[in-house]
């Protein structure tokens, strides 16, 4: 069995002073019971350090939400593997729609970045995901296949990594794939990735999915026998709302 994994991608949001309020109450919401899933949260780079030490002796993992893929160097406004790695991050979230959108992110580009975060020791989540004008198109399976073919290219095992499927569509919209929409998609990327690196490997990747999770729709998507966790946006800066979708 695929063990559930709930990760929130608090985006542009939360200076120090609310990081150590939301970490706060989220330690105190998991400390009552075992957590149904493991937790993952990607607070923005200024607040990393202070949940380093937060999230110690926790059940809660840290994560970041991008990164550059050289080691070093005249990167103005970047950041390393190394130094998300210092500040106690085992996670990065790459390929995001926004970054892929706003940000001209190409799939050559979060290729590079996921095999330096492999090398480096973290572990990607890796996003994907068709816009409305794709899945209107009926090209959504081409869109996948590309992204996911590109994104892996020369990466030779999928152990590490979390796939989050996320249509663009449905991130801050208050629209959700619907749980039939999601595991049809859910269940041909794990198809996809059978033909790829074999049935073992297939099985046993996370395969998340993104899209305006809610606690009021995660138990739906969530029992999908394919769709094996969230990667949450809004509801993931409120504590009662990201622990309801942990423990849904």
């Amino acid at each position: 069995m695929r063990r559930k994994v709930v990760a929130g991608n608090w985006k542009m949001n939360n200076d120090i002073n609310a990081t150590v309020d939301l970490i706060s109450a989220l330690k105190a919401g998991l400390k009552s019971s075992e957590p149904k899933s493991d937790v993952i949260i990607c607070p923005p780079f200024t607040s990393l350090e202070t949940a380093k030490e937060l999230v110690k002796n926790s059940n809660i993992k840290l994560g970041a939400q991008n990164m550059h893929f050289e080691e070093n160097g005249a990167f103005t406004g970047e950041i390393s593997a190394a130094m998300l790695r210092s500040t106690g991050c085992e996670y990065v979230i790459l390929g995001h729609s926004e970054r892929r959108t706003i940000f001209q992110e190409s799939d050559e580009l979060i290729n590079k970045k996921i095999k330096k975060a492999l090398s480096s020791g973290l572990k990607p989540i890796f996003c994907i995901g068709e816009t409305l004008e794709e899945r209107e198109s009926s090209i959504t399976f081409d869109v996948i296949t590309r992204q996911i073919q590109k994104g892996l290219e020369g990466i030779s095992s999928l152990e590490s990594i979390i796939i989050a499927y996320e249509p663009v569509w449905a991130i801050g919209t208050g629209k959700t794939a619907s749980p039939a929409q999601a595991e049809e998609v859910h269940s041909f990327i794990r198809n996809l990735l059978t033909k790829m690196y074999g049935e073992k490997e297939a099985q046993s990747v996370i395969i998340q999915y993104g899209g305006s999770v809610k606690a009021d729709n995660a138990s739906e998507l969530l029992n999908m026998p394919n769709i094996d966790g969230a990667l949450v946006g809004g509801a993931c800066l409120k504590a009662d709302s990201f622990l309801a979708i942990i423990n849904y």
